[in-house]
């Protein structure tokens, strides 16, 4: 994860919310997208969006861009209240909702150069420095066309960086890559943040999530089901893996404490939802009853386990 010891204040002096949502809605007809949303976004983090396809992230991110007119509720980034002072805000705010589209017989640097010229105000000298930071100045004046598909995404989050925005919303930036073009761009992200830069990335590939975010937020049908540091959400889906000889005897007395979530039985193990730190309590507590454990140990949750926990299994785009 991107691991930083403190968030400094953000320049502008607003403190350490970048983004914030408060009851954010949005209904299409009779269907809600997204309901009563409340996002906040720390300065200099990067901040993982997850859900199940169909699930209200897109619908969410275009809001955040204003691309999509909400039904209910407010959205401030910088501090400033998004309806009200929408160009000064999008100014500094870079996004890839979409794979980048450039020239394919120009190089690199002649697409972001065009580019450049199109926007207006950016120096040549911006453009080498962009290319450096996604690690493309090598191949800077190679076509666009013989990019990898890794090389390819770079090019695009370059380009989002020529303004040198301080929030960058990703959807998907690693969608379709292979694994080396997927560690390419999961090392540029921290990067990114560690720059002065707060990062919103929305993937499927919960793998990568958990190696390079802060915190995560989880929506299900429109609606936050959890919101909280990576290393938090995946301590709470820790659970015990216990081996004893009478399986359903020791899962009826294990069931009757107040203080045990849950109790299943896989594969010849229990396996127990319990406090952290629980172990010795559970052996002492079948221990008192005559059963004795062959095998106790902390089963270690991933993102993607809690995820498909939180959500049902549901299918994740």
């Amino acid at each position: 994860m991107s691991n930083q010891t403190s968030k400094p204040l953000h320049p502008d002096g607003q403190g350490d919310v970048v983004l914030r949502t408060t009851g954010l809605t949005k209904y299409f007809g009779k269907l809600a997208a997204v309901k009563d949303l409340n996002l906040e976004l720390h300065y200099g983090e990067v901040f993982g969006f997850l859900g199940p396809n169909g699930a209200g992230k897109s619908t969410t991110v275009g809001m955040l861009l204003d691309l999509i007119a909400p039904t209910a509720g407010e959205i401030e980034i910088f501090g400033l209240n998004l309806k009200n002072h929408r160009w000064s805000i999008l100014r500094r705010v870079g996004a890839i909702i979409e794979e980048p589209s450039f020239y394919p017989y120009l190089s690199g640097r002649d697409n972001l150069e065009a580019l450049a010229r199109a926007i207006g105000g950016i120096p040549r000298s911006k453009i080498d420095e962009v290319l450096e930071r996604v690690n493309l100045l090598n191949r800077a004046r190679d076509r666009y066309s013989t990019y990898s598909l890794g090389m390819k995404q770079r090019l695009g989050i370059a380009f989002t960086l020529l303004r040198e925005p301080e929030l960058i919303l990703l959807d998907e930036p690693t969608n379709g890559l292979d694994p080396a073009g997927t560690k390419e761009v999961r090392d540029l992200i921290p990067q990114l943040a560690h720059e002065r830069c707060t990062v919103l990335l929305c993937s499927h590939l919960l793998h990568e999530v958990e190696l390079v975010c802060d915190r995560v937020a989880i929506i299900k049908q429109g609606t936050m089901i959890a919101n909280a540091p990576v290393q938090e959400l995946v301590t709470r889906g820790q659970m015990l893996q216990v081996k004893v000889a009478n399986t359903e005897t020791a899962a009826a007395v294990l069931k009757n404490l107040l203080w045990i979530t849950s109790v299943k039985i896989e594969n010849g193990y229990l396996v127990v939802d319990a406090p952290k730190d629980s172990a010795s309590r559970v052996n002492q507590a079948l221990a008192e009853r005559g059963i004795f454990a062959s095998e106790l140990v902390n089963h270690v949750a991933s993102l993607e386990s809690v995820f498909l926990q939180l959500t049902g299994n549901d299918n994740h785009d």
